[in-house]
């Protein structure tokens, strides 16, 4: 099943920059070669459910790793099965409606 998340991975104990470990967790998920997204306060990624929750598992292990003692994650999760639908659809159809209204 394909599944579109939205991810925040918030490292907790190690100060208050945390970009060296968002900044692993973008390399980690580039190499899982899965369609993503980088926004401020996370990370759209989507893909089969098994290759992106592998990918959230694989950024927890590296940033403790890294020397993180707690890491606390907001994970949205979205499914749909009537039909496909990318990241990119998503937002297509928002810019649509609004250049409708205009």
């Amino acid at each position: 099943m394909n599944v579109m998340i939205d991810l925040c991975v918030v490292p907790l104990g190690v100060g208050v920059s945390v970009s060296p470990y968002v900044a692993e967790c973008q390399r980690i998920i580039k190499a899982s070669g899965l369609s993503h997204q980088m926004h401020a306060y996370g990370t759209n990624i989507e893909g089969e459910w098994d290759a992106v929750f592998a990918t959230v598992k694989e950024c927890h292990e590296a940033v403790h790793g890294m020397g993180a003692p707690r890491i606390t994650t907001s994970i949205r999760v979205g499914t749909r099965v009537d039909r496909e639908q990318t990241i990119a659809d998503k937002v297509q159809s928002v810019y649509e409606k609004l250049d409708a209204a205009d």
